[in-house]
Formats: C-alpha cells, structure tokens, sequence
C-alpha cells in the first residue's frame, strides 16, 4: 500500500506556484496576498509546516495524510483493493474457483489487505499529527527543516515526485499481482482456522513470531545493505527511497517498485515459509510491521511511537531515531539496516546510534550509549548477497519438503 503525497497530478502545476510563495513567506510573511494566501494553504503538510497565522480546515488537515495527495493513486489503490470483493459477488464467496484450499478463505484474505490498507492510512495520519503537533519530540532540530529550495518537506525536489509518483503506482499494481499469486502458487502460505494454532501454547506463539520478525529481518537486512553498497542498485533502485533527507512517515513506502517488490519477497514470503505463523498471529505479525516501518520514518524517536516502545526491551532494540540518520545521507546512509529489532546490525557492525541524544536521551537504548564508531566494513571476497541466495536455497528446499 502506497500514501501518495505531493504528486504532480492534473491540479498540481498551480500548486506548485503555490508552494514557491508559501517557501518565500517563511522569510518574509508579507509576501503573500490574499488571493495566493488559499492556494498555498493546500501545500500545507507537503511544502509547507502550518503556522499559527493560518485557519485551516479539517481537509487541509487529513487531505494529505489520511486520503492521500494523489486522487489518481488512492483511486487505484481502492479499486484494486475493490477487485477480490467484485470476483466475490460475480462467482460467489465459496467459489472453488477463487478459494485455495489449506489457506484461509479468500474473503478472508480480501479483508486482511482491506485491513492492512486502513491501518497503515490511520496510523501514517497519527504518526504526522504527532510529528507536526509536537515539534519538540522530532529527531532532528526544526531548524534543520526550513526550505532553502524548491523542496517539499522531505527535501524532495518537483521531479523527483514525479518519478516517485510512477512508481507509486507499479508499487500498488505489482504488490496486488504478488499477494494473490502466492494464494494460489503457495496453499497454506495464508495460514486457515485450525492450522496447527489448536497445538500451539501462547509462549510457542510468541517464540515463534519473534524467530519470524529475525529471519524476516536477517533477509531485509542483506537486501537493504546490498542496495546501498553494489553502486548498480544504488544508483537505479535505492538511491529514489532516500530523496528523502528529512523522513516522514508518508515516505515508507516510497520506492522504486522493484525495491517494495523484492522486500516483500524476500522479508514477509521467506519468513512465512521458514518459520510459519498460525491464523492470529500471521494477522498480529503483519499489523505490528506496518506499524514499525511507519514509525522509523515518523521522524519522531519517543513513547508516541507504539510498535518501538513494545519492543524497546529486547536485545539490541532499534528505534527510529537509527533510520532517521540513516536518511540524512553522507553521514549515516550505510548504517543501520535492520527492518525489525536491531539484532543484525550489532552482530554485523553497522549500528549507528545516529541521533540518539534527541529529546534529552528518551529513546536511547544501551547499545547506542557504547556505540562502535566505525561500520565494520565486509570482507572483499564477501558479496552481500550471498546470504540471499542462501536464505533462497533454505527456502526451495522447505518447499520442496527436503528441509
């Protein structure tokens, strides 16, 4: 699922306009007139932070944040979301045809991503309201937010939107085809009622979730640091992810197409395939990785942060203020790659405590007050994807019923 925002739809080329009075009145509030005044408040959320001067109304609030900036895209979004519920009513809720046995149904399984698509629109909102009404809690200085150019409030420029909002769209298409194609390639990938949950205790449960989100992590984390270090993949995949210097939770998501791609193959369908979840807790597994992605792009590290603060006690526990360094660019771009915890990059050297002084040391954890100052760098004859390939062998052979 993809929160589209500040894309240069149909309606965008005045808003642009817009937004070079709105970047101008920070210096000098005088600037704008009363008939530029309306326009640029629509760039509120985007270009612009609201200021006390301003009336904005309820839409200006939530027109970016909860529905999306692009019509075109939220329309897409809900229309594929909108075609299981259509085959539904065509060829009926039991149809052999649709359902696969050993999976859970398949209203079921239209109803989970309808569910995933909700939760990640309301809580992306509830992350923004916390970074924009609480300045104080933000990792980085609000200093280090004011506009020196044409940029949106990620320090994105019109072109590189436009680019992003492509791929916003492949995103959505593509992760549609990847999700029901796995229904119908992998049964029982979507765990049913009464798929070995009746044997399970809740200890064997949350042992079982929490052996997932490391795998889950260990193949994320050879992804993300492969991405960063073959230039080839930089240059042309991840390099689009980190436009954004000044992360918010609405940049989770946007990738290139192929990077949300492989991320959901090699995070989410090798972790369900070496370490099943039963029913429940396949459904509490994917809400509470919603969650933690949008929060390490929130651009706040504090107790607001709900998925972090739950596992703020593990081992090696990471918190956004890692990844938000991380996105700063030439000074923390190669460190901290981990998706879940913070495990890999302890045991692999890239943990970079990053800002963790913010907000008086509240989000510190202890690895970041002993931190290494230095990424321990890969040997010459490692190449970073040969985990990968090896996590990929593990996976053929599970399939194949030899593992």
């Amino acid at each position: 699922m993809c929160i589209p925002t500040a894309t240069l739809d149909d309606n965008d080329q005045a808003k642009t306009k817009a937004s070079v009075v709105a970047i101008a009145a920070k210096s000098d509030p005088k600037i704008i007139t009363s008939d530029s005044s309306a326009a640029a408040s629509s760039q509120v959320y985007s270009w612009t932070e609201p200021s006390k001067e301003e009336k904005l109304s309820m839409k200006d609030h939530f027109s970016s944040l909860l529905f999306g900036g692009s019509i075109v895209n939220t329309v897409l979004e809900f229309s594929l979301l909108g075609i299981p519920f259509l085959a539904m009513a065509i060829d009926g809720v039991d149809s052999p045809l649709l359902n696969t046995k050993g999976s859970m149904p398949f209203k079921e399984l239209a109803i989970f991503y309808l569910v995933c698509s909700f939760v990640t629109r309301f809580y992306n909102a509830y992350l923004e309201a916390v970074y924009f009404s609480f300045p104080n809690l933000r990792t980085q200085p609000v200093k280090e937010h004011r506009l020196k150019q044409k940029k949106d409030l990620m320090g994105r420029e019109t072109e590189q939107l436009e680019i992003l909002d492509s791929h916003d769209k492949w995103t959505m298409v593509s992760q549609f085809i990847l999700n029901f194609a796995i229904y119908y390639a992998l049964p029982g990938f979507y765990p049913t009622l009464g798929q070995g949950q009746d044997a399970q205790s809740m200890q064997e449960r949350i042992g079982r979730l929490i052996l997932n989100h490391y795998i889950m992590s260990f193949g994320m984390y050879w992804a993300h640091r492969s991405l960063h270090v073959i230039p080839y993949l930089w240059d042309n995949i991840h390099s689009l992810h980190h436009w954004a210097k000044h992360p918010l939770s609405r940049n989770t998501y946007e990738d290139h197409w192929l990077d949300n791609f492989f991320n959901a193959v090699i995070g989410h369908a090798f972790a369900q395939v070496l370490m099943p979840l039963d029913r429940p807790t396949f459904w509490v597994s994917r809400i509470f990785r919603i969650l933690e992605s949008l929060e390490k792009h929130s651009g706040v590290s504090c107790g607001f942060n709900l998925a972090y603060s739950m596992q703020q006690w593990m081992p090696f526990a990471q918190m956004p203020h890692h990844h938000d360094w991380h996105h700063e660019g030439f000074k923390g771009s190669n460190y901290t790659f981990s998706a879940l915890g913070g495990l890999w990059d302890c045991v692999f050297g890239t943990r970079k405590g990053g800002r963790f002084k913010a907000n008086n040391f509240r989000a510190a954890t202890k690895e970041d007050l002993s931190q290494n100052k230095k990424a321990r760098q890969l040997p010459k004859w490692f190449h970073p994807c040969a985990p990968l390939v090896g996590m990929s062998v593990l996976v053929g052979m599970k399939l194949n019923g030899s593992l």
